[in-house]
């Protein structure tokens, strides 16, 4: 899943190829993607995209007035290319959602694999309209965003600090692969429990969080869209690299697997040297 570095790449370069280019055309594969109706897809066209910009995993590309949006959920991508195809996209056919056409010919498909179809597209007036993005938390890279904004809202939240992370109310943009690697960082069990952390420990998180996100969105910064999977995966410390050996101190990765999704940690570097149990609610960790 595309988060806030890979999210933020994506943006920076949808920003240098498609502003001040208009719309051609715009048509939607899988209808179950497009999830607003007025205005309809079909009033971008003409249009000219005059920003782009992100809000949490959010693409916002502002066209004339009106906003397309869209989030790429758990196995959406954003294909790119210099020179669209002509081919005639075949509803149910192939794994394209949506195809934007601009004026000069370049233009990118938005693409869904597996069966679990979670993709989402939006054409609204404001982007505050996107249910979505209207419950977003605030964004934890913002310059204003302070050790004393971080501290205030983990004060008294009895949650784990995992699934408070990946909390899209609380914190925007910040997914499974980028928690794993935020709570690796900061030495933290991800079962630790936010308002139980001591002042210390809150601090460490703060500045872990910062640098790690950091340090994603400047190598995530210019690639490209069919390069940025793999930048991410490069980077990775524990997240998806179970039975391997921890880049700090060597001890294996171990991982905790739910209905839906895992997670991976260190336990020398986070727990002790104790394995955690595999008995939290999968609901902690929406």
């Amino acid at each position: 899943m595309p988060e806030l570095p890979e999210v933020d790449a994506l943006v920076g370069f949808l920003r240098e190829r498609v502003v001040g280019h208009a719309v051609a055309s715009a048509s939607v594969a899988a209808i179950s993607a497009l999830k607003t109706f007025d205005p309809p897809l079909q009033e971008l066209a003409g249009r000219t995209i005059d920003a782009a910009s992100r809000h949490g995993k959010f693409v916002d590309l502002e066209v004339g007035g009106l906003h397309l949006v869209f989030h790429l959920a758990r196995a959406g991508w954003l294909r790119w290319y210099d020179e669209l195809p002509r081919t005639l996209i075949k509803p149910g056919k192939s794994p394209i959602a949506l195809r934007v056409r601009l004026d000069d010919g370049a233009g990118f498909d938005l693409t869904e694999a597996g069966t679990k179809k979670s993709l989402a597209v939006y054409v609204v007036r404001d982007p505050a309209d996107v249910p979505g993005i209207a419950r977003l938390g605030p964004d934890p890279t913002a310059p204003d965003f302070t050790l004393d904004d971080f501290a205030a809202i983990l004060a008294g939240r009895r949650t784990q600090i995992k699934g408070l992370l990946r909390d899209q109310s609380v914190f925007a943009g910040i997914g499974n692969a980028y928690s794993d690697e935020i709570l690796h960082h900061a030495r933290m069990s991800p079962y630790a429990l936010a308002a139980k952390l001591e002042p210390d420990e809150v601090e460490r998180l703060y500045h872990a969080l910062r640098h790690t996100l950091d340090e994603a969105i400047a190598a995530a910064s210019g690639q490209r869209p069919d390069e940025l999977k793999d930048t991410k995966r490069t980077h990775m410390q524990v997240h998806g690299r179970t039975g391997q050996a921890c880049p700090v101190c060597g001890d294996t990765v171990r991982e905790v697997i739910f209905a839906d999704s895992t997670f991976q940690y260190c336990p020398t570097c986070q727990t002790g040297g104790k394995p955690l149990a595999d008995r939290v609610l999968s609901r902690l960790l929406k």
